[in-house]
Order: structure tokens, then C-alpha cells, then sequence
């Protein structure tokens, strides 16, 4: 291009301190390609054979799978002479279309030992890769090697590292990068000014990408469909979207037309605003544009529907998406599935399962942990595990999720030794459980008092020093379980050991040990452990109150009772059903002043 490059190499050498290519960071094991170099030479009479095979399989993405890619590469090498660098370049870039990122950086550093250098667009593969890999800083190093060699950076390399940058959320980078360009003469492209939109957009800078919209269309510049659409998506994710619509308006008023994309980023949004009868319409002008809703825009309308309980709805949907003849995917199947399971119609969710593997659509393992979730809740825990085996007849390896769901399902069955030895079988068949899976076994050990079993898994933790980001869940639900027991001692030591262990008390804490206080009668320990909770930085919520209340009138306490009560009131708060029925029950045999009633009415929820 012919433009000087010493500003870019400054701005360069700021995002990095580099100037060779960084082939150390990503290694693959190409040991089985040059065990096989030895007799790997090509006769010439299959050269051109060879060259088209490699060609149209790159141009119609047909490789089995990465070793027949690699078969014919490891051939190519040993061609004499070798084929051009445009081959190789193909079919590099097909291996990193599979997304076999760190394998083609391999490569580019083998084909150094064999004396081929490397040429732009190779180099620009190169980049592509280290961005994906999340490491835009070698791709920069790379940049740097091609200015050295006195390659000009074109704008497909210069957007794959403004992309990159934008993954990595780092827009400071991307607006110098995209300066320097222009300075230089480089235009900002379509791709260009999409790439960095998009990127504002994941990052939440919707405003951001608003004002670039805005400052390109002074310009000569003419966005398209594609710019609009990714702002749309995201003026509809910040919950904008009436604003979004103004924008659809907008876009039309200037010729431009929305695609199925734009109509479905929008359906989403007034779905998920309860704006049925606008999704509805919108639906409509779509399908009179002639613009066809896809397998996603039905999903769309079918999950919506699903989660707000709709379910005849629902079905309509799906009823009309196949009558379209659009093919219900896994995802369509699943929302219908878990919305039986959540009205525990199990039956039908069952007969929507069927119908998936009839129409021929695989069930996922998520397909299975949803049937699986739906039995355990109706704690029908052997149908769970009939699924559960299924699983694994048909190759299906199970989650954490899986384990997890089946683990809370034995012991609401109150079955925790057979939910302790599912939990020693997931390791051993290589699954490693996670936080949730230790909060779910210790309280389901707990809450079925096993709690010697509680604490041999407590201690475990402590000895795998497994550190998780919410341990306080761990030591509340042993506190609560030693409190249900009548352990009162052990509760309390446990509570005043916290912050021992660099841990604080939140509120479900002190809510816990409250209620343990209160049931064992030490009424004023848990007063005096309420007003320990302001001055440590918690504040006491309604189950705070509504347990002290109840202590305080179980214990015929009713002056301090009404004290609480008002304090609650003041707070915005309302008594719950154990309180109001304790004050009813004690009004009725005149165990309180009737004072408190008129008082009470204020604290009680309007449909009492």
C-alpha cells in the first residue's frame, strides 16, 4: 500500500514487547506425522492428483476429520518440489476452520525446517490463531515479523487483531489501533466497524457502539443490516427494547431491511418483557415480508412460552413450526420438556421425549438431566436412575449436573447413604464434583441427621483444602443441622469460630443461629444477637424479625414482641404465616393485649 509504517510499529510495540514469532507458547505433538516422513515420498505422476484433492476438500470443508488433514499435509511436504505456498495456505486455513487452532501453529513452525518461509497471508493465519487462543499479544509479535519482512498489514489482518482485541474486552486498545489506521490511510471496512461494534456490544458498551453508529454514518460509510442487527441484540439484552424498536423503525426509513436475525433479537426481547402481543405482530410482519422465521425465532417463542407456564401456547408454536416445515431441533424439545417436568406432568414429558428420538433428534445429555431433575422432584428416584443407566447404555457420559440432581434426589427421598456411595462413583468414573455437589450431599446429610457422615465430609473438604467461592454456605448448613438436632453447643461454637477461619457471619448465619436460640429458649441470647447484626454490617431481613417475634411470643415475651413488630413494620416488612397464625391463636385466648391486632393488621400482606 505504500504507507509509512513507523506510527504503527509505535502503537504495536505499546500493546507488546515482542519481535519474533512466539512458537514456544503452543505446542502439538506431531510425533506420528514424522514417524511417517521417512517413506512419505509422492511420485510427480500423482502430484496434480494430490494438489486438486487437497484443494477441493479445503474449498468444500470434506476433511473426515484432523488426521486426514494432517495425512495430506505431511505429503505436501515431502512433494518435489513443493507445492506453492497458496496450498499450504489453504490448507492451513481449512485446519483452523476445525478449530484446531494450536495445531496449525505447529505447523507453521514445521514448515520453517523444511525451508519454506512463510509469506502474508500465512502469517495472517497465524494471527488468526493466536486470537482465537485468546492471545492477541503473539498475535501482535506476528504483526511485528511481517512489518520487519516489508509486508504491508492489509485489512483482513489488522481486523482479526482488532477482533481479538475486542474478545479480550479491551477497548482502549482497539480505539488506538483503529486511529493509527486511519492516520495511516487505512478506511475503516464494513467488517472493520462491525468488528468493533460487535465487540462494544459484548462488553456491554452499547451506548459506545450507538455513538460509533452515529459518527460512521456522517461519514461515507453505509451501515448494513449486520451492524444494526448486533446493536438491536444488544439494546434488547440491556432491556432496551423500545429503544430497539425505534432503531428497527430507524434502519427501514433508510432502505435498510431487517433479515430473520434483526426480527428474532426483537421477538426475544418483547418475550422477555411479557410483550406477547407485540412478538406477535412482529411475527406477523415478518412472515408478510416474507421473511421466514427460522428453527431459532420458534425457539424463541416456544422456551418463552414455556417458562411463563403457557404450555397450550407453547404447543401452538410448535405445531405451527413443523406445519412451516421447520424442524423442531434439540433445544425446542427440551423447553417442552422441562415445562411438563416443571407441572409435573411427567407422562407428557415423558411422550415429548419420544416424539424427539421418533423425529429423529438426538437427546442431549441436558434432554436426560431434565427428565432426570423432573423424577427426582416428584421423588420417584429409581425412574431417575432407570434415565440415569440409559445414559450410559447409549454412550452418554453424565455431568456434574447429572450426579448433582440425583444426589439431591436420594436424599429427598431421605436415602443418604445410597446418595453418599452415587457421590463415591462419580469420582471414581472420573467426575469431579463440584461446590454445589458438596452443599447438596451435606445438606441433604444434614437435614436426614446423619450427621457424623456430614462432618466426615466436611473434614474432607478440609483436608482436600477445597476452596470454593461461597465456603460460609458449608458451615451454615452445619450450624442449621446441629440447631435441628438440639446440638446447641456445638452450633454455637461453630458460629463463633468464623471469622477464626476469615469468614463472617451473613444474615442467613445469624437467621440460623436465631432460630436455634430461640428454640431452645434462650430468648434473650437471641435478642442480643440481633442487635450484634446491625452493628457488624448485616442487616436483619423479615425472616429475622418473624423468628425473634415468634420466639418472643411462644415465651409469652409480648411487650418486647410488639417492639420487633413495629420495627419490622417501620422497615417495609410484613409477618409471615407462623407469626400470624402465633397471634390469632394467642387473640383468641385473650394471651395478648388486643391492642396488637389493630397493630398487626398494618404488618399483615393486603390478601390476608
Amino acid at each position: 500500500m505504500g504507507k509509512s509504517t513507523s506510527s504503527l510499529v509505535s502503537v504495536y510495540s505499546r500493546l507488546i514487547i515482542r519481535g519474533s514469532l512466539p512458537f514456544h507458547a503452543f505446542t502439538y505433538s506431531t510425533n506420528s506425522i514424522s514417524s511417517r516422513r521417512e517413506n512419505a515420498k509422492i511420485p510427480n505422476q500423482n502430484r496434480n492428483q494430490l494438489l486438486n484433492s487437497v484443494r477441493d476438500h479445503c474449498k468444500s470443508r470434506t476433511f473426515k476429520n484432523l488426521d486426514h488433514a494432517l495425512g495430506l499435509f505431511d505429503k505436501m511436504l515431502h512433494m518435489h518440489p513443493l507445492p506453492s505456498i497458496v496450498d499450504f495456505t489453504q490448507l492451513l486455513g481449512a485446519i483452523a476452520r476445525m478449530k484446531h487452532y494450536s495445531v496449525v501453529i505447529t505447523l507453521i513452525r514445521d514448515m520453517g525446517s523444511f525451508g519454506i518461509t512463510p509469506d502474508v497471508y500465512i502469517l495472517n493465519v497465524l494471527i488468526n490463531c493466536y486470537c482465537h487462543l485468546n492471545r492477541v499479544d503473539f498475535g501482535f509479535s506476528v504483526l511485528a515479523t511481517i512489518l520487519k519482512l516489508g509486508y504491508q498489514p492489509n485489512h483482513i489482518i489488522l481486523n482479526t487483531l482488532l477482533k481479538g482485541l475486542c474478545h479480550q474486552g479491551n477497548v482502549s486498545g482497539t480505539v488506538r489501533l483503529v486511529e493509527e489506521m486511519e492516520n495511516k490511510g487505512y478506511q475503516p471496512d464494513v467488517i472493520t466497524v462491525g468488528t468493533i461494534v460487535n465487540g462494544l456490544c459484548k462488553i456491554g458498551e452499547t451506548s459506545a457502539a450507538i455513538r460509533l453508529l452515529r459518527t460512521v454514518e456522517k461519514g461515507n460509510f453505509e451501515p448494513d443490516v449486520v451492524l444494526y442487527s448486533t446493536i438491536i441484540d444488544s439494546l434488547c439484552k440491556d432491556k432496551l427494547v423500545t429503544e430497539a424498536l425505534n432503531l428497527l423503525s430507524e434502519m427501514m426509513s433508510k432502505g435498510i431491511q431487517p433479515d430473520v436475525v434483526t426480527y428474532s433479537c426483537l421477538i426475544q426481547g418483547l418475550c422477555n418483557f411479557g410483550r406477547w402481543r407485540e412478538a406477535a405482530t412482529l411475527l406477523n410482519e415478518m412472515m408478510q415480508r416474507e421473511i421466514m422465521p427460522d428453527v431459532w425465532t420458534f425457539n424463541i417463542l416456544v422456551d418463552t412460552l414455556c417458562k411463563e407456564g403457557m404450555l397450550t401456547e407453547a404447543k401452538e408454536v410448535f405445531t405451527k413450526m413443523v406445519q412451516r416445515g421447520i424442524e423442531p431441533d434439540s433445544v425446542t424439545y427440551n423447553s417442552l420438556i422441562d415445562s411438563y417436568c416443571l407441572q409435573n406432568k411427567m407422562d407428557d414429558a415423558i411422550k415429548a421425549f419420544n416424539m424427539m428420538v421418533e423425529r429423529g433428534c438426538s437427546p442431549n445429555v441436558f434432554s436426560y438431566n431434565i427428565l432426570i431433575n423432573g423424577y427426582c422432584k416428584s421423588k420417584k428416584i429409581d425412574e431417575a436412575m432407570r434415565l440415569f443407566h440409559e445414559m450410559s447404555n447409549k454412550g452418554m457420559i453424565p455431568d456434574v449436573v447429572t450426579y448433582n440432581t440425583l444426589i439431591g434426589g436420594y436424599c429427598r427421598v431421605e436415602r443418604p447413604q445410597a446418595a453418599l456411595e452415587l457421590f463415591h462413583n462419580m469420582q471414581a468414573f472420573g467426575q469431579r464434583p463440584n461446590s454445589q455437589t458438596y452443599a447438596i450431599l451435606l445438606d441433604g446429610l444434614v437435614k436426614n441427621k446423619q450427621i457424623a457422615e456430614a462432618m466426615a465430609l466436611f473434614q474432607e473438604m478440609e483436608e482436600k483444602r477445597l476452596k470454593h467461592h461461597n465456603t460460609l454456605i458449608y458451615y451454615n448448613i452445619l450450624i442449621d443441622g446441629f440447631c435441628n438436632v438440639r446440638k446447641l453447643t456445638t452450633a454455637r461454637e461453630l458460629f463463633y469460630s468464623l471469622p477464626t477461619k476469615g469468614l463472617q457471619p451473613d444474615v442467613p448465619t445469624y437467621n440460623i443461629m436465631i432460630k436455634g436460640l430461640c428454640q431452645e429458649g434462650l430468648i434473650d441470647e437471641a435478642c442480643e444477637l440481633l442487635e450484634k447484626m446491625d452493628g457488624n454490617g448485616c442487616s436483619p431481613n423479615d425472616r429475622t424479625y418473624n423468628r425473634i417475634i415468634q420466639g418472643l411470643l411462644q415465651h409469652n415475651k409480648t411487650s418486647k414482641a410488639t417492639k420487633y413488630l413495629q420495627i419490622m413494620v417501620d422497615k417495609g416488612f410484613s409477618a409471615d404465616a407462623t407469626t400470624a397464625s402465633i397471634v390469632f391463636d394467642m387473640l383468641s385466648s385473650n394471651q395478648v393485649d388486643k391492642n396488637i391486632q389493630e397493630y398487626f393488621h398494618v404488618s399483615l400482606p393486603p390478601n390476608r
